[in-house]
């Protein structure tokens, strides 16, 4: 006989729920939004590594490098500097929000509704699902590139096909991409612990191949493409702010795999030893393999893909564009395609489950690239390139988010104490539909943003998006928190 509440039980600090049909039969659960019973929590910290090294091993961090340096008026030296204080940086935001989803077992739209309310949560999530779309398809478009380079070294003729070879492969990198994830965590884990090792060899092989055609001592004398005489202050700091941004959008949903860990202690030290590192040595790698381009392949080229295409061996092409494939499709399953999953699946989970979900992630993905791909296929003439696109993003966006990660973690350790009503999470009778300080929050800084715009004095704001944002969302969250405490804010709950 099905029981009729559903029971909360505790396992060294772990938290299960035993859902009766007071959960069951709300429409704010389904299956694949449930939370993770403690059994099925197997990921390591080791597992945790191999995630961080899977996502970080990607074409935008290789490129990152040269975006600081080509956008943000920065030295090479400057450059990897701020992509390694910024991926320390956003280890505390990380690490803090996967605490829930480690301890509650539950994903980022559940732990939302805390901060947000149970209906009011699927406004960040949808800002959040928006920002992976338009990342799962930038990362696609590198994909498919990779698949159209591979098909043309083993295929001769392939390669006259051009940009319509690029969009046959872009699709078959989209369709294997939701395959993966339609297959479910397990899938991920097992692609994510497989890919860690070949990419850490890549990351090798290309820098072996680099390091005789560059003088690092020159590369680090290059001088900075701002002013003469300007403080390197502004600069370093708005370039720290867009690296910060780069990883802005799992700082937020790191609970849709943190409820897959063991214990605290393996998703801290599986984030601490798989982040920072490999995100300064494959961007540094980058750095490197870009200005040994021009003796390699006669040209200067920012992004591995091309570069690689450049060889004139048919089988060392082949094999490299196999490894990137499997290093695209390692980070966009994980970092791109799993958090609108679960995102859309909060707007109706009686509706939508994981399946429906990864298909109206990719076709909101491949609808935000179908500019790209008509060009590819001469259809349109247009002068905006990606890079232009993903560059001005990592600023923009972070401004958005920075906002709800304070929010989240002034909410979970501050005015929840670690406290969560999990059962209550389920249904609408124990926090508020809408939880109007969690958006007075978020909307104030998203306001000020947007002024500082149109000011030079206020220009800071902006720049600073990510550190202005977060700080000030989280301020204004506790200070109206504490001044009017919601009942969920002082009731005691696991």
């Amino acid at each position: 006989m099905q029981q009729i509440r559903s029971q909360v039980t505790e396992r060294d600090g772990l938290f299960e729920l035993e859902a009766g049909s007071d959960v069951l039969d709300s429409p704010r659960y389904n299956h694949d939004m449930a939370p993770t019973k403690v059994h099925e929590r197997t990921w390591n910290k080791w597992h945790i590594t191999a995630l961080w090294v899977g996502m970080a091993i990607c074409v935008p961090t290789y490129t990152l490098g040269g975006v600081l340096t080509a956008y943000f008026g920065l030295t090479v030296g400057e450059a990897l500097l701020a992509i390694l204080f910024a991926n320390i940086i956003v280890l505390i935001p990380l690490t803090l929000n996967a605490f829930p989803g480690t301890k509650y077992g539950i994903p980022f739209p559940v732990l939302l509704r805390s901060s947000f309310g149970i209906l009011g949560s699927n406004i960040p999530c949808l800002i959040r699902a928006l920002v992976a779309c338009g990342w799962f398809g930038i990362q696609t478009m590198f994909g498919g590139l990779a698949i159209h380079l591979f098909l043309g070294s083993v295929f001769d003729g392939w390669k006259a096909l051009g940009g319509t070879g690029e969009v046959i492969g872009f699709m078959v990198f989209w369709a294997l991409n939701l395959w993966v994830v339609i297959r479910g965590a397990d899938s991920i884990k097992w692609l994510e612990t497989l890919s860690a090792p070949l990419l850490v060899l890549v990351g090798v092989g290309l820098l072996m191949w680099a390091m005789p055609n560059v003088s690092m001592s020159e590369l680090m004398a290059i001088p900075a493409k701002r002013p003469e005489g300007a403080s390197v202050v502004s600069y370093f700091a708005a370039g720290l702010t867009a690296m910060v941004g780069f990883w802005a959008t799992l700082s937020l949903n790191i609970p849709d795999f943190s409820r897959y860990a063991k214990s605290q202690k393996d998703q801290i030290i599986g984030q601490i030893i798989g982040l920072p590192l490999t995100m300064f040595l494959f961007a540094s790698l980058g750095v490197v393999m870009t200005a040994a381009s021009v003796k390699l392949v006669g040209v200067t080229v920012s992004d591995p893909v091309t570069l690689i295409g450049h060889i004139q061996s048919p089988v060392w092409v082949a094999l490299a564009m196999a490894l990137i494939i499997i290093a695209t499709l390692s980070t966009n399953t994980a970092a791109n395609i799993v958090s609108p999953t679960n995102d859309f699946q909060n707007v109706a989970p009686k509706i939508i489950n994981r399946t429906k979900a990864v298909i109206l992630t990719g076709l909101v993905g491949l609808a935000l690239m179908a500019h790209e791909l008509l060009k590819k296929l001469g259809l349109i003439v247009s002068d905006l390139s990606l890079e232009t696109v993903y560059s001005n993003w990592l600023l923009g966006y972070s401004s958005l988010l920075g906002p709800i990660a304070g929010i989240m973690v002034v909410d979970y350790f501050l005015i929840k104490k670690q406290q969560l009503d999990l059962a209550g999470l389920y249904r609408d009778d124990v926090y508020p539909a809408w939880n109007w300080f969690g958006f007075i929050a978020f909307g104030v800084p998203v306001a000020l943003t947007l002024l500082s715009l149109g000011s030079d004095a206020f220009s800071w704001f902006y720049s600073y998006g990510w550190f202005t944002g977060s700080a000030l969302g989280g301020l204004i969250y506790y200070g109206l928190s504490v001044m009017r405490p919601s009942p969920t804010a002082v009731k005691t709950a696991v």
